[in-house]
């Protein structure tokens, strides 16, 4: 695994890339994610550890995905291979939750795997917020099973199930169970429908 230094001083440094590259100074950010301009910055200088919450919060006010926050800047000379031993793995500090970024780093794709493993008792909470590029999801329950509620619609999932879903709406994923449940997230990204409400 990851030591927590190392990606915090990697998600540092995506946080300051993307936030310049569209112009935003701290202040703006903050008034389009609702997280505190000293968190942002504490964050930014690799003092803070974030919770997956807050890590959304800025991912959906950066136009990008919470999982593209974990990769490196895309470029053309990036490898299409992740070996297992390479991906990185990040603990939330809330819930507990593990996530391992299954793609390769920074190569061109629309879609982006990762694995999760929801703790027994976990609760993970999104909010919905503007995001500048829509984002659709798919779950799919590998073992365990766990509660998802996506606004109103609420969501059984057991081992082997798969729910297709889009981001935008409030999102709660839930672990009722005594026992650990891993799933397999795919997110895939469409540009073309920027302008639309997504978290």
């Amino acid at each position: 695994m990851d030591d927590v230094p190392d990606l915090n001083a990697h998600l540092a440094a995506r946080l300051r890339t993307l936030r310049a590259e569209q112009g935003l100074t701290l202040d703006h950010l903050s008034e389009r994610t609702g997280v505190s301009r000293s968190m942002i910055s504490l964050i930014e200088r690799g003092e803070s550890s974030p919770t997956a919450v807050i890590l959304d919060k800025l991912a959906g006010g950066l136009g990008a995905t919470l999982a593209s926050l974990f990769a490196d800047e895309r470029t053309s000379e990036a490898s299409p291979l992740a070996r297992h031993a390479d991906q990185r793995v990040w603990r939330d500090p809330e819930s507990g939750y593990l996530r391992r970024s299954l793609s390769a780093p920074g190569f061109p794709s629309p879609i982006e795997l990762v694995e999760v493993i929801l703790p027994a008792g976990a609760r993970v909470a999104y909010d919905t917020m503007h995001r500048t590029v829509g984002v659709s999801q798919q779950i799919w329950i590998i073992e365990g099973s766990i509660e998802l509620s996506l606004g109103d619609d609420r969501h059984e999932l057991k081992t082997g199930d798969c729910l297709s879903m889009k981001l935008d709406r409030p999102t709660v994923f839930r672990n009722v169970s005594e026992h650990s449940a891993r799933y397999l997230v795919a997110l895939a990204t469409d540009r073309a429908a920027s302008g639309s409400p997504h978290r």
